[in-house]
């Protein structure tokens, strides 16, 4: 057995740093490429660690990177700090009390903080080892519809990177193997011509039949889809407000979800084509524009056993009595249905007063995927990543809800959160300690990239969405 103690104490040296850190996001949440305070706050972290600071990655101003050591391999570690709309909450409390407009409703104040934690850690063992090498840590803007992460691969910015590690919140703990899905989300502007609808009715031509019509075609087309794609949609612009106005101009979102990214570009293909279908039916014009994609996730068989073989070691995060009261009153706002799916997805016979995760859910053959999406995908094409799923959270808690918000600054997400960077750290030094561990997962990531060589989702064209500054 591997003596991982060295590391963990390393961690558990700067818990109240880093609950401080989390803490500190948590307070100031902001979403997509406006996260202006937390990337200075992770940068502020960073240089206290004492590590080589870079801000602006792929020209995005709220990418940070941070940087230890010399020579040996790099291995990088992946850190989040988004935050959601429509998600504030007060913290601790089991009842709806929003406060704000937004919210870590997926827990990206502790994803961020557990993933630097992990690597300054891993940098300070390096130090008192010296072993040579290199830890990176990537401060990633916009996990959120924002795909910061693809257009920082785009850029070239994991080129010389030998391995990624990550992980992220969540209600049981595990190891995320492949999965995800593809997704790109695309806006669908129909241009007709504005008359009045009913002195002259026949001279106009509704941009919002149109997207009515495509909305009604990607419905038909559902059945007639592989099992595991998606397609949803939401109004951007109806039109205005006037209904006796044909309605000139309307934008649809369609986000467009597949198992690969060879489905995806298939199935986004498809959804053009029924833009132009009900642009001909309508006699307007469709204009379609990439707002984000990503690919999804490829898994890597020997970081996930060097990362499930830590997470035995080390056992489920400690909690405690408290931190189950606290989860049981959570559980009493969810539905029976939230828990019996978290059994599902743990892949347990269900039991009464399962409060929360005090198991390790082991990664086989027959894990489910997850239905959702993430821009780690693109980094998974371009290095060989892990990732793990931690127990922060009351069991059955969904995501990007505000019982997650609730739960966001509880010592069960601080235990779960130090858990992680324990976690990740571990399987950093194993990747420094055992040359052959690396040269087995970038074997198997060059195997899977020769079946199909990585194509980036998101079109040259497309440039990260940064707010202009007020005046």
């Amino acid at each position: 057995m591997k003596n991982t103690d060295q590391i963990w104490n390393i961690v558990d040296g700067k818990r109240e740093a880093y609950r401080a850190l989390a803490d500190r996001v948590f307070e100031t949440p902001e979403i997509a490429y406006t996260e202006t305070r937390s990337a200075a706050a992770h940068a502020e972290q960073l240089a206290a660690e004492g590590a080589r600071v870079t801000q602006t990655l792929a020209g995005i101003p709220t990418a940070v990177m941070g940087e230890w050591g010399d020579g040996g391999p790099v291995i990088a570690i992946l850190g989040e700090y988004d935050a959601l709309p429509g998600l504030g909450q007060e913290p601790g409390v089991a009842e709806e009390r929003p406060v704000g407009r937004f919210g870590h409703g997926c827990g990206h104040n502790l994803l961020g903080s557990a993933a630097l934690m992990a690597a300054a850690s891993l940098a300070g063992w390096l130090k008192e080892t010296g072993w040579p090498g290199r830890v990176r840590y990537y401060g990633c803007p916009a996990e959120e519809g924002g795909a910061a992460k693809t257009f920082m691969v785009r850029d070239g910015l994991f080129e010389d990177v030998d391995a990624a590690i990550t992980w992220h919140p969540g209600d049981y703990t595990g190891v995320v193997g492949g999965g995800f899905l593809a997704n790109t989300r695309i806006d669908f502007t129909f241009h007709g011509i504005a008359s009045h609808a009913a002195a002259a009715p026949e001279l106009g031509r509704s941009a919002l039949d149109a997207v009515e019509l495509m909305n009604i075609g990607v419905n038909y087309m559902r059945e007639h889809m592989p099992d595991d794609a998606r397609v949803h949609y939401a109004y951007l612009d109806a039109g205005g407000e006037a209904p006796n106005v044909v309605q000139a101009k309307a934008t649809v979102r369609q986000l467009v979800r597949a198992s690969s990214n060879r489905e995806l570009l298939a199935l986004v293909e498809r959804v053009k084509r029924i833009a132009d279908g009900a642009a001909l039916m309508t006699e307007t014009h469709v204009t379609p524009h990439v707002v984000s994609a990503v690919s999804n996730v490829l898994g890597n068989g020997p970081l996930e056993r060097a990362m499930e073989a830590n997470m035995e070691r080390l056992g489920p995060p400690p909690f405690d009595a408290a931190d189950r009261e606290f989860a049981r009153k959570i559980q009493a706002t969810l539905t029976p249905a939230h828990v019996a799916e978290a059994f599902r997805r743990a892949r347990r016979t269900p039991v009464a007063d399962q409060r929360l995760a005090d198991f390790i859910v082991p990664l086989t053959k027959d894990s489910p995927s997850p239905s959702g999406s993430t821009d780690v995908g693109d980094v998974s094409w371009a290095v060989p990543t892990v990732q793990a799923w931690v127990a922060t959270s009351a069991f059955g808690t969904p995501f990007h809800t505000w019982q997650l918000t609730a739960q966001g600054k509880s010592p069960a997400a601080h235990k779960g959160m130090v858990h992680a960077a324990k976690i990740m750290a571990a399987t950093g030094r194993d990747l420094f300690e055992d040359p052959s561990l690396l040269a087995q997962a970038q074997a198997e990531h060059r195997t899977m990239l020769e079946a199909e060589p990585y194509v980036c989702p998101m079109p040259d064209e497309v440039q990260p969405p940064i707010p202009v500054a007020a005046e």
